[in-house]
């Protein structure tokens, strides 16, 4: 479980392809206080420690995460938005991240606003995923509120401090990213679902 504020920048050292798995080893200031069989979330995805040396880290994605993440169109020397999972009793300042990414959007408008940014995302509707004005959504593992919100679209305003410690000061138009929808919006149309 996570809150979605990401607390630093990795850099990807290496990729290894194995069968239909793919070994991510990241460079990360974190690395020390991490431990073999630790879940820690990359770019929104829950991923486990399988190796540590010095300030390196290896974690692999299998086929069906990288089919649904962005994980597999990353490059060597690329960022990624790191979080380790919440402590139990400490304060939650983003909101329940699962770290299960539903599916991925991709960068569609960027609107600075006087020292801030508005970034607009499409995503396929067709999945039942939805957003809804003031509601949460996570893109690539950052907790944020929707500003504007569509049946395939939504926005978010971004502050300098996000901007900058986070992976939006990378983005571009047709910048793809991986989504997580609010899991209590999720459960609630599940159900109304199933009263139909």
């Amino acid at each position: 479980m996570f809150t979605g504020i990401i607390e630093t920048l990795g850099e990807l050292t290496k990729l290894k392809r194995e069968g239909g798995n793919l070994h991510l080893t990241i460079k990360s200031n974190i690395t020390p206080e991490l431990k073999i069989d630790q879940s820690v979330a990359h770019n929104g995805v829950c991923l486990t420690v399988v190796n540590i040396e010095d300030d390196l880290y290896t974690v692999t994605a299998i086929d069906e995460t990288l089919q649904k993440t962005n994980l597999g169109e990353l490059k060597t020397g690329d960022y990624i938005n790191l979080e380790r999972a919440m402590v139990l009793g400490a304060r939650l300042d983003g909101h329940i991240v699962q770290g299960h990414v539903d599916q991925t959007g991709e960068c569609i408008n960027i609107q600075e606003q006087d020292g801030s940014w508005v970034f607009t995302f499409k995503y396929d509707a067709d999945l039942n995923n939805l957003t809804i004005e003031k509601g949460s959504i996570t893109i690539d593992g950052t907790s944020l509120t929707v500003v504007g919100s569509e049946k395939n679209s939504f926005s978010v305003a971004i502050i300098p401090y996000t901007y900058e410690h986070t992976r939006f000061n990378t983005y571009k138009i047709g910048t793809v990213v991986n989504l997580e929808f609010d899991v209590i919006g999720k459960y609630v149309s599940r159900l109304l679902e199933l009263r139909k």
